[in-house]
């Protein structure tokens, strides 16, 4: 039946289409400038019908504007459309909603407290930017400091870090293989990993899923086993932990951490700063050779900009208290919450019939709609009563596999989530 559904709109939307070009139907979208015959198509007919016809419409409950730091409890700012989503209009108003959509997984997002005044004082000593590459004058005293840090949270001989998560895998996978090489890539792997293996040249085969934590499967990759393969076979290991870094193990230290392996079974260990540090930001760390090698190698730091100095505050910060060594246990008693906070969550849904996927550990959530229309309506009746969530449909996740995403925060009461699984049960579950 989902697929039956996801044909009748696609061919829906060919009609609307053949309406449109002969003149019986006026309908906004984006068209290919006939003046420019020689420019790259704008998108492929299957794509132009889902944009046009699927995704418009239902564009508002894929993203939504925020007015305050996005913690358990975030302002949105309101707005509607009078032409099925071509155009989004503001009403100045706002709406004061439970945050279940951000990857504020250790509850760092605030604009006060320790890792705040920090940033703060980084402004006023070091100002908000290097100005310059790192191969030039911008290899600054505070980069070397968080990637010392960095090093010494994962546990490996060095650490390198960058300003863009995206970046992180896209400009220096390619530094690290090339022509020769064989890539075996997880077939979710994030969008700038595909690139990077693209860009690098190498021969990539494609597996199933496995991953740190998926961001939108929920999933916790069986580390063990794959250190036991690659041994076996001379390979070497890439671990991409921007959902699971901060997010699993006792003290937030990623999946090596919560399957106790050594850290040194991983030759690369790849993580993003923008999640459960509140952050900007990505990292690789290694071995001291790997480490020089991308940085000398690599298009990152040769061409671009390092990290901004109030980042790499909120970032120290942030991983300071993780690691106790701010003198004070908040880290682990964040690290606990979120274990509780997930574990609960999740059982309370399966509990209420609802199918959720992913490993029980994992502060991703999904919630299993697969039509995309369900998913759009659950969206919406959400927001009505203040509740702010993560829809997520095709290309983010097969066509027929349409979901919401919930991301749990250690800084989530157990009240705010009672609230929010109550809600969507008896207001929500025939939709599911």
């Amino acid at each position: 039946m989902v697929k039956l559904s996801c044909t009748l709109m696609f061919l829906a939307g060919v009609f609307a289409d053949w309406l449109r070009m002969r003149g019986f139907i006026k309908v906004s979208v984006a068209t290919d400038d006939p003046r420019h015959k020689g420019f790259a198509p704008l998108d492929h007919h299957f794509e132009a019908v889902y944009i046009n016809h699927i995704y418009r419409k239902s564009s508002d409950v894929v993203n939504r504007p925020i007015a305050s730091v996005p913690a358990s409890v975030m302002l949105l700012k309101d707005r509607y459309t009078d032409d099925y989503g071509w155009t989004q209009k503001y009403t100045g108003t706002i709406s004061k909603v439970i945050n279940m959509g951000s990857y504020n997984y250790l509850g760092f997002s605030h604009n006060d407290g320790p890792c705040a005044e920090e940033a703060a004082r980084y402004i006023d000593k070091y100002g908000l930017h290097i100005g310059s590459t790192r191969h030039e004058r911008g290899n600054h005293v505070v980069q070397a400091e968080i990637e010392k840090c960095v090093a010494r949270y994962l546990g490996v001989e060095a650490a390198i870090c960058f300003p863009m998560g995206f970046g992180t895998n896209s400009m220096n996978i390619p530094s690290l293989v090339d022509k020769r090489s064989l890539i075996l890539s997880d077939e979710l792997n994030h969008a700038s990993l595909v690139l990077g293996c693209r860009v690098s040249g190498a021969t990539v085969k494609v597996f199933k899923h496995n991953k740190g934590i998926y961001s939108m499967e929920g999933t916790i990759v069986n580390l063990p086993e794959f250190i036991r393969i690659k041994k076996k076979y001379g390979a070497y290991l890439f671990l991409d932990e921007a959902h699971s870094v901060g997010a699993l193990g006792p003290t937030g230290k990623g999946v090596v951490e919560y399957w106790g392996c050594n850290a040194r079974d991983v030759d690369i260990m790849m993580g993003t700063l923008t999640k459960s540090f509140a952050a900007a930001g990505g990292y690789m760390g290694g071995t001291k050779a790997v480490v020089e090698h991308i940085r000398r190698h690599s298009a990152g730091p040769c061409y671009g900009a390092p990290m901004s100095p109030p980042i790499i505050a909120q970032v120290l910060s942030s991983m300071k208290i993780m690691c106790g060594e701010d003198g004070t246990d908040i880290g682990a008693r964040k690290a606990v919450q979120l274990l509780k906070n997930s574990r609960y969550f999740r059982r309370r849904l399966k509990q209420m019939g609802f199918l959720i996927y992913g490993h029980e550990d994992s502060p991703v959530v999904p919630l299993m709609t697969f039509y995309i229309t369900k998913v759009v309506q659950f969206s919406r009746r959400t927001l009505e009563h203040d509740i702010g969530l993560v829809a997520v449909g095709f290309p983010a996740t097969p066509l027929t596999k349409a979901r919401v995403r919930f991301c749990l925060s250690a800084d989530h009461t157990k009240e705010q989530l009672d609230y929010v699984r109550i809600f969507i049960h008896f207001t929500t579950f025939p939709m599911c």
